[in-house]
């Protein structure tokens, strides 16, 4: 007798999720959950985007667009690649529609099926490819410069009375006068920042000034912000950090927070401007005249302004502008200040205690003695 034999189920190739397609994409982010495959419809993903998609947990990430279109080296591609995330772009107003969201789908290499039916297909994005693109695209940036010249020349007509007056910046209750002022926003290298200046953190106690998507980093930090600032679209921290702060800036003309923050019993203020949230956190601490400002998070570099949308690269610009000379950026802190003891200050402490004892014992009756000696003997010895 001939027994049926039982043969295994192969499971198809490559990576199964849900699909969260959306225009634009600041507006998909909030709907991203664990193992989503993102649909996108960006050019030059940048840095800051594809860190919140990281943080989400995605599984996929699938542009109409090119990841890099070549005009400056945007951070954005290579950040997920190196964390092993499928980046497949160049699908096409076709291939975006054809990805509807809320529908489950299967990335295999460049191409997308539902089952077994092919949905659309593009170019898988890899480390060498990211490489090549990144260095090619360095040559773009200075037509993007001359860009965001002309758009901060924009901003400044629209935002001229925050940005050269502080006109419409809350009086703060946190005493930020004549202190260090940590100001910190979110990036990918905001907690390695975070970690290598604590002992200039733990020993000068600076007041914090943090954007509300970098106030988990600040409290794993062992801080606690003194003022948190929420943009427009940014989800609010948790409420023990809320309450923790002494205020709350909200900004942007939506009233949206306003019913959570009443919960919890927080009074926020309000700022009317299009500049993002890091960029008010600058400019709050800046106006509070501090002794000195330290940066956290907001990049320093040309490729850092250069990676944002143009409108946040042009407030970046204008901000750290407004900001003056007191900004330091958190990366050279522990290069400037390493708070370890000299040789040359155990010597010169060693030395005022021998001196403090010697003055000491001088005013003992046994001082005297060892005095009146000594003299003797030196003046034997003249």
């Amino acid at each position: 007798m001939k027994l049926p034999t039982r043969t295994a189920t192969v499971a198809p190739a490559g990576i199964v999720g849900t699909l969260r397609a959306g225009r634009p994409t600041r507006s998909l982010i909030p709907r991203l959950r664990a193992g989503d495959i993102v649909v996108i419809d960006h050019v030059d993903l940048d840095r800051p985007t594809a860190q919140r998609m990281l943080d989400a947990g995605v599984a996929a990430v699938i542009n109409a667009q090119p990841m890099t279109s070549g005009r400056f080296p945007n951070l954005g591609p290579q950040l997920l690649v190196e964390a092993g995330i499928v980046v497949v772009d160049g699908v096409g107003e076709g291939g975006f529609a054809a990805l509807a969201d809320g529908r489950t789908a299967r990335v295999d290499g460049g191409t997308v099926y539902d089952g077994e039916q092919r949905l659309t297909t593009g170019r898988v994005v890899d480390r060498e490819l990211t490489q090549a693109q990144m260095a090619e695209a360095r040559a773009g940036m200075a037509t993007q410069l001359q860009t965001i010249s002309h758009i901060s020349s924009e901003l400044v007509r629209r935002e001229q009375a925050v940005l050269l007056h502080g006109i419409g910046l809350p009086a703060l209750a946190a005493r930020l006068e004549d202190r260090p002022v940590l100001v910190v926003a979110d990036a990918p290298e905001t907690s390695d920042q975070l970690r290598r200046m604590r002992t200039f953190l733990r020993e000068q106690r600076p007041a914090v000034v943090a954007t509300a998507a970098a106030a988990r980093a600040v409290r794993q930090a062992g801080l606690r912000p003194d003022v948190v600032v929420v943009g427009a679209g940014e989800d609010l921290p948790e409420a023990k950090v809320l309450r923790a702060a002494k205020d709350v800036v909200v900004c942007g003309a939506s009233a949206v927070h306003d019913d959570s923050l009443s919960r919890i019993g927080t009074a926020p203020h309000h700022v009317l401007t299009s500049l993002a949230s890091r960029d008010i956190a600058l400019l709050l601490a800046q106006s509070a005249s501090p002794r000195v400002l330290i940066v956290a998070g907001m990049g320093a570099s040309l490729t850092d302004l250069l990676d944002r949308d143009r409108d946040g690269a042009a407030g970046s610009f204008l901000s750290r502008l407004a900001a003056g000379q007191q900004v330091v950026d958190a990366s050279a802190v522990p290069t400037l200040y390493s708070g370890r003891v000299r040789v040359r200050h155990v010597v010169l402490a060693l030395l005022i205690c021998v001196l403090l004892v010697a003055a000491a014992i001088a005013t003992t009756d046994v001082g005297h003695d060892w005095l009146r000696d000594l003299l003797d003997q030196i003046g034997v010895q003249g």
